[in-house]
């Protein structure tokens, strides 16, 4: 039994009404008939941030009482950083973010922008969380965890919920797996209103500790990923692993050439830029191996961010 439920989920969304963006949902016929079925596509990528991450950072600071005052502390790859910075900004409190010495630029400086003071360290969680407790220890902040976080995993919920509210109903939802935190969200929204709809979570190749996982039944922690999807490369948390192992049906894995092709074709059809972790479902789709699920009709994605250093593209803009 999940500890977050879907009415925490409704008043996540109460709570970050006017804060947060109800992001459009697209569709297109060259893409539909590229995927054998009808895909709709939640742009995420348009939101305060350019990522989902803006609602669980902001549903979570905003719930907090006098603990905010001190600060706000997290570690991140790039957008729950950019997320926790704005949040503090709009509370008026200071932040503290940990990033890896790899993070792309563009996040780094999206951090930096919203006047947060961002530490680097070693690209890996280790490194990430023992940094962070310095920084926790030096300012007295209040720790934002990326994903492993009842309040944070409410907000990222309130995607699914405003995608199946406008397309009304969906055969299968899908959603990538970093640390799981906005895949739980659709799985307890998903669950909810459509009871009958499939869910899949998307991985790349590089980083499938969370297929893996499923796979074995248990939990397989993520060690030494390579993949250009910089937003999933970290495990899953203990709230977010036995969430996606009781709902998700299936976890697709990607491989980063295709995720490269899944830009370019959202670039080509919407003119819209798509990091590799939200383009990644979209991937998913386009497989052989998901174009042959027959009983499918009708998807629901969401394109998790946007942030992606322009000399990194696959295309020209």
């Amino acid at each position: 039994m999940s500890s977050i439920l879907f009415s925490d989920i409704i008043e996540a969304s109460k709570r970050l009404d006017g804060i947060v963006l109800r992001t459009p949902v697209v569709n297109s016929l060259e893409i539909d008939e590229m995927a054998g079925r009808r895909v709709f596509m939640k742009c995420e990528n348009l939101q305060h941030v350019g990522a989902f991450k803006f609602r669980g950072a902001t549903n979570a600071v905003k719930i907090l009482g006098e603990d905010a005052e001190p600060g706000l502390c997290t570690h991140s790859s790039g957008n729950h950083g950019q997320a926790v910075a704005l949040a503090a900004k709009q509370r008026g409190v200071p932040a503290y973010i940990v990033m890896p010495k790899t993070a792309p630029n563009v996040k780094v400086n999206g951090v930096r922008s919203h006047g947060a003071e961002v530490i680097l360290c070693e690209p890996n969680l280790e490194a990430r969380v023992t940094t962070a407790d310095s920084v926790l220890e030096r300012t007295g902040a209040t720790f934002i965890h990326p994903f492993d976080n009842p309040n944070v995993i409410a907000g990222q919920g309130t995607a699914a919920k405003e995608m199946i509210e406008e397309c009304g109903n969906l055969d299968a939802v899908l959603s990538p797996i970093g640390g799981g935190g906005l895949m739980s969200g659709t799985c307890i929204s998903t669950r909810a209103l459509l009871p009958d709809a499939l869910l899949f979570g998307t991985e790349p190749e590089g980083a499938d500790d969370a297929a893996r996982s499923l796979e074995a039944g248990e939990f397989v922690p993520q060690t030494g990923p390579n993949t250009i999807c910089d937003g999933l490369l970290t495990s899953m948390g203990e709230l977010t692993w036995p969430i996606i192992k009781s709902h998700v049906e299936e976890i697709v894995r990607v491989s980063d050439e295709e995720v490269l092709t899944a830009m370019t074709i959202i670039h080509e059809v919407f003119g819209m830029i798509v990091e590799p972790s939200g383009a990644i479902s979209l991937a998913a789709v386009l497989k052989n191996e998901f174009r042959s699920k027959e009983d499918i009709g009708s998807i629901g994605i969401i394109l998790c961010g946007g942030n992606v250093d322009p000399e990194n593209l696959p295309f020209t803009p």
